[in-house]
């Protein structure tokens, strides 16, 4: 029930979709004073969500900022969450979205042996099943990139941050109790939930963030400030997704 629920708050929480009622509202309402005035809230409202310099120092509060690879220590396994890649029905094939950066920096992590193994953890976050079952799919692909199965472990239960935990902590303790030093591997974004949900499992793991929104450094240009980008809107999408999350997460112990 929980994760049918958080699905249904995803989609109330999309700014997109208060931008579509408020234009509909600004448009239909009947009363003339409220519809000047929705009129004025959509206005102010596309600004603020379609500005790419206020979500960007929105995520600059909210992310983990990264570190340098070879500022990384030596640990026995990287533990990668899924939430990378749809699967395409038609081609049989994985197609992956931003979150991939997590496996590329897995990869170069233990191509340059700071990783010993990697843990990819969690099958498909969807209510129902859409083919994708992705910590299974993506070892297929390492494999055929040349890895050796036995470098690829894979936990293939959960569907969301709080079952990656907990999943992964019995797969390590029953199967894998050697592997002591592990590196967590996920969004900039997300890492605060996931560290979180992992700690709170007794789950002792160092962080390692990739595809950052924001950096240390401040680099807009002038057209930022001024003109709207209507992919902010997705950004965020995932903003609110990962800081109610947190929210909730925190209300039912689940961090």
């Amino acid at each position: 029930m929980f994760f049918i629920l958080s699905k249904a708050l995803l989609f109330l929480l999309s700014p997109f979709n208060w931008f579509i009622v408020l234009v509909a509202l600004s448009m239909f309402w009947k009363g003339e004073v409220w519809k000047k005035r929705f009129k004025w809230i959509t206005a102010a409202f596309f600004f603020l969500f379609t500005n790419t310099v206020i979500l960007s120092e929105c995520f600059r509060v909210w992310e983990i900022q990264g570190t340098r690879i070879e500022k990384v220590k030596k640990y026995d396994v990287g533990i990668v969450l899924t939430g990378m890649a749809e699967w395409n029905n038609d081609l049989k094939v994985l197609s992956v979205r931003r979150g991939a950066d997590r496996i590329w920096q897995a990869l170069s992590l233990y191509h340059k042996k700071k990783i010993d193994k990697i843990l990819i953890t969690g099958d498909h976050g969807y209510v129902f099943d859409k083919g994708l079952h992705e910590a299974r799919q993506m070892r297929n692909v390492l494999i055929n990139w040349g890895i050796p199965r036995q470098d690829i472990i894979i936990e293939c239960r959960s569907r969301n941050t709080h079952e990656n935990a907990l999943e992964t902590k019995k797969l390590l303790e029953k199967t894998y109790p050697h592997l002591n030093k592990h590196l967590l591997i996920t969004s900039a974004k997300h890492m605060r939930r996931a560290q979180g949900c992992f700690r709170k499992e007794g789950l002792k793991c160092d962080v390692f963030t990739t595809d950052h929104y924001t950096g240390p450094k401040r680099n807009y240009y002038w057209n930022q400030y001024i003109f709207p980008n209507y992919e902010t809107f997705e950004g965020w999408d995932n903003l609110l997704k990962e800081t109610v999350g947190y929210l909730i997460y925190d209300i039912v112990g689940y961090i």
